[in-house]
């Protein structure tokens, strides 16, 4: 199937505690509003790469704004990640293929139509149509009915999923193509969101200014500039925003994000650039978020290219992996605010979870195995290897710069790596889904629930949502496979970590560190935390 299932292991997964809550004292300056719960807090952010459609967002700064601006049935907890009921009264089943959802009453969105049943039917057949090229339909890939509406090849022969039935205002059933027990655990995930009936009758107007239900709305919008969102006072969950609004600011470079900080212009940065991370503590004291969070980064690799998917070639991958010196660079570099990754996965899964040295000796610096390895696979493609990277914030430049200084050097040849700039994050998204790299290209994975298989699945299972690279291997798909029909735990984390082994055999990628989630703020503000994700929670955030 394609993509398969993104996400039936939510539930059995060790939930993961993390907590950030910091205060500071201080002056009124900074990001402009009143004081109290009417302040505004502005934030840094980047442009999103697509329109807010809950199935057509993917990547982390349109994530932001639709966790502002809508719920689901489940909500993941801030602190620990655990899945919750938001907008469910109860989702029931007897067989574990077949659910009876209930949607709370009393549920509206911010334009006043009820959320109902319907709101979440509609959504989601809209999500899986193929015609409408939405870049999650795989996450309703489970759905008994989405072959028909999202074939493999050519049309859709239905409009929507027969599994998928409104009974009445609060109830909607769902059939499944086979036993997910924790199949509502991953209705947390935005493609989830309910959709009003002013999204398909007007479907440009709520583009332009997208209609939720959640704590904040949007009120403008201006790419290259800035979001405003404020907060919603009929906002009927328990989750009301603290303050009376965010704006998110555009930042084309993190750095001047944080000088606009440190200045008292901007209250919050979630992500503070490498090149300040020396800085920081002595800049804004205990106002500095340093935690763990499911976040690793990677260097893909173009297999839709034939220059990077010849035979032998996983040598040229396993030797470029041994040439990085990840100690050095996260030291350096980093400052504490990564870890040298060993396997493709999350330090936050904890060993139960899967978390474990996979990668071995390929994941280790070695430069004259690196040279003998690369030599072996054939060498670089025409030479030299340029590492793709959006220069839109600071601190990208200044680690492939680093990356690639380590395998030159391993290699002992200045041309054999260099970085690739590409302006903004949107533009380098765009070449990226267009299959467009020169070579390998920085990703990074910030996790949609706690889980092996999220941090595997979605990125190297053939044909999956965010298999960026087109990375293909059989024996993994079916590893894969055999471990989400597996009811056991410990034995699915088991097949979930021989996939990884087929990953490290090929190097598909290459680990390079796992992230910290950082931010820093401004003394305007107080109850700043980012949640497992690495994401602010917005609504908690009070202005002084």
């Amino acid at each position: 199937m394609r993509g398969a299932t993104h996400a039936k292991w939510a539930a059995l997964a060790t939930a993961v505690a993390l907590a950030a809550t910091a205060c500071g004292g201080g002056d009124d300056g900074g990001g402009g509003g009143g004081g109290g719960a009417d302040g505004i807090v502005s934030s840094s952010w980047t442009d999103p790469q697509n329109p807010l459609e809950p199935a057509n967002t993917n990547e982390v700064q349109g994530g932001k704004v639709l966790d502002m601006i809508f719920r689901g049935l489940k909500r993941y907890n801030a602190k620990t990640g655990a899945a919750e009921d938001m907008l469910a009264e109860k989702i029931v089943t007897t067989d574990s293929i077949n659910f009876t959802v209930t949607v709370k009453t009393g549920w509206t969105f911010s334009n006043g139509e009820k959320v109902t049943a319907k709101s979440f039917v509609d959504a989601w057949n809209y999500g899986a149509n193929l015609k409408n090229n939405q870049k999650n339909a795989p996450f309703f890939g489970y759905i008994e009915g989405y072959d028909q509406v999202h074939p493999e090849s050519g049309q859709p022969k239905a409009q929507t999923m027969s599994g998928l039935k409104v009974v009445d205002d609060q109830n909607f059933t769902v059939k499944l193509t086979q036993k997910f027990s924790t199949w509502p655990d991953t209705l947390g995930y935005s493609a989830f969101s309910p959709l009003p009936q002013s999204f398909f009758d007007d479907h440009a107007g709520w583009l332009a200014k997208p209609v939720g239900n959640g704590p904040y709305t949007i009120q403008s919008y201006a790419k290259g500039s800035q979001m405003e969102l404020t907060r919603w006072d009929d906002y009927p969950g328990t989750d009301k925003a603290q303050n009376g609004g965010i704006t998110l600011k555009v930042y084309t470079d993190n750095n001047t994000a944080y000088t606009d900080l440190t200045a008292g212009n901007l209250d919050l940065v979630d992500d503070v650039p490498a090149s300040q991370l020396k800085n920081v503590s002595a800049d804004v004291g205990d106002r500095y978020i340093n935690e763990p969070a499911g976040i690793i980064q990677t260097l893909s690799f173009p297999f839709y290219d034939p220059a990077w998917n010849k035979p032998g070639q996983e040598k040229l991958r396993q030797g470029l992996s041994m040439a990085i010196d990840r100690q050095q660079i996260t030291e350096t570099i980093f400052q504490k605010t990564r870890t040298p990754a060993v396997d493709w996965t999350s330090p936050v899964l904890g060993e139960d979870g899967g978390f474990k040295d996979i990668c071995g000796e390929f994941c280790k610096y070695d430069a004259a195995e690196a040279k003998k390895l690369v030599a072996e696979g054939g060498g670089i493609p025409g030479g030299t290897m340029k590492i793709s990277y959006n220069a839109d914030t600071g601190s990208h430049k200044e680690w492939v710069d680093a990356v690639c200084n380590s395998i030159n050097k391993a290699l002992g040849n200045t041309k054999a790596c260099v970085g690739n700039p590409i302006g903004t994050f949107a533009d380098f998204r765009n070449q990226i889904t267009e299959s467009k790299m020169p070579g390998p290209f920085r990703a990074g994975w910030q996790m949609d629930y706690p889980l092996i298989q999220n941090f595997l699945q979605p990125l190297y299972y053939t044909g999956a949502s965010s298999n960026d690279g087109k990375y293909s291997d059989p024996d993994f798909d079916k590893l894969v496979n055999q471990a989400n029909a597996e009811t056991d735990t410990a034995k699915a984390v088991e097949l979930f970590q021989q996939a990884e082994g087929v990953l490290r055999d090929d190097m598909g990628a290459i680990p390079l560190w796992y992230q910290n989630g950082s931010a820093a703020y401004s003394e305007r503000v107080e109850n700043v935390a980012l949640n497992p994700f690495s994401v602010p929670v917005y609504n908690e955030i009070k202005v002084k």
